[in-house]
């Protein structure tokens, strides 16, 4: 049957982040008798055993903030001309895709990825200078161009927008059934009552995520609706500090930090609403995620309307008056409709992974057909 087309995906690490989460969602679904995942990587993360597990390699080189412009460009040269061997490059740094691409190109790699998971970039001004630069490399130096919706895809390309292919943040639907007894059962483990109003949040504690906001949201509903809990999923730089303003509130005992979880699947069905403020996403793979737990999601204007699934579960409200958000949630919370299952129009949905990890796949093997038809034709056989 041949070795597999090897495919070398590059991320900063591989925790448990939105792109990150797909990644291993497609890489669970795949045939990888036929293509297989390497990682290029700065740091280590918690998928890395599992990565290790199913037959991929991963290598470490230092980011940017380690050794500097000059040190990375160096870095990334060095490690392309040395694996250049690979058919296949598939960059998940939005912006700073520029660089990785145009080192993987310098090598001769001949199918150069782009791919676009978000609307935006993070960090302060000269971060966000410094990635607007690397960013200039992107469509000069990309050959294929992804985007997790036609938001980010028209963030990250200008010129290539036409050109680019939606791949849909799937997920397999039937993990995020909702259950009475999976919910019963979380409650019970994070110390919650039957009847407690519980509003939800996963997401890294970053700036993106819009915390702040989140909590003197909660704040204002806890008085009006004094039996309601706030679960917040994730870690990040900004979570000492959402610590330090619950404390500040007085919500120690209403709000709970729950870290990073390997069972968001068993932790949405205990939710009654899920709250995502965002001030930018991709397309939330999260969002796909509580649709198909059948959670009504209550979220910001500035996420692309593509991430309603038309499950009626998306309550989209400006940032600009937390009134609104307040009122509605609390109607919401009066009324309490009963949770339902919307698991069959999300398997039959472009959402199941298992149809993007089959379109992707195709996607690699016509790649690597093309690459292995350009060498044979170099070198003919001999009759």
């Amino acid at each position: 049957m041949g070795n597999p087309v090897r495919v070398l995906h590059v991320v900063v690490n591989m925790n448990r982040g939105g792109a990150e989460t797909l990644i291993m969602n497609l890489y669970r679904n795949i045939d990888r008798s036929k293509v297989q995942f390497d990682f290029l990587t700065c740091k280590e993360g918690v998928f890395d055993s599992e990565i290790k597990a199913m037959g991929g390699k991963i290598y470490r080189i230092p980011y940017v903030s380690e050794v500097g412009h000059g040190g990375y460009v160096r870095v990334l040269n060095r490690f392309f001309q040395a694996h250049s061997y690979y058919q296949i490059v598939h960059s998940h740094m939005d912006k700073m895709s520029g660089l990785v691409l145009r080192a993987a190109k310098k090598a001769g790699i001949r199918n150069r990825i782009a791919h676009s998971h978000n609307t935006n970039s993070e960090g302060g001004k000269a971060a966000r200078i410094y990635k607007w630069y690397a960013g200039q490399f992107v469509e000069t130096n990309a050959t294929h161009f992804y985007a997790c919706s036609h938001l980010a895809s028209n963030w990250l390309y200008s010129k290539k927008v036409k050109s680019s292919i939606i791949l849909k943040n799937g997920i397999e639907p039937e993990q995020f059934s909702y259950s009475d007894q999976i919910r019963k059962s979380v409650r019970e483990e994070l110390n919650i009552g039957d009847k407690t109003f519980v509003l939800g949040h996963v997401g890294r504690f970053a700036r993106q995520k819009n915390h702040p906001f989140l909590i003197d949201l909660f704040n204002r509903f806890q008085q009006g609706k004094k039996d309601s809990v706030l679960i917040l999923a994730g870690d990040g730089p900004y979570r000492s500090e959402m610590e330090k303003k619950v404390k500040e509130l007085s919500l120690e005992n209403n709000v709970k930090f729950i870290g990073i979880r390997s069972d968001i699947n068993r932790i949405l069905q205990a939710f009654d609403v899920f709250v995502f403020p965002s001030f930018h996403e991709g397309l939330p793979v999260t969002l796909v995620e509580a649709q198909a737990a059948g959670l009504p999601c209550f979220i910001s204007d500035y996420i692309t309307n593509e991430i309603d699934l038309g499950l009626n579960l998306i309550h989209q409200i400006s940032l600009k008056d937390k009134r609104i958000w307040i009122s509605e949630l609390i109607e919401f919370a009066e009324s309490r409709p009963i949770r339902k299952k919307s698991i069959s129009s999300l398997t039959t949905s472009d959402y199941d992974i298992r149809k993007t990890a089959t379109k992707l796949q195709n996607n690699y093997m016509k790649m690597g057909r093309e690459v292995f038809e350009e060498v044979d034709g170099l070198h003919p056989h001999v009759q």
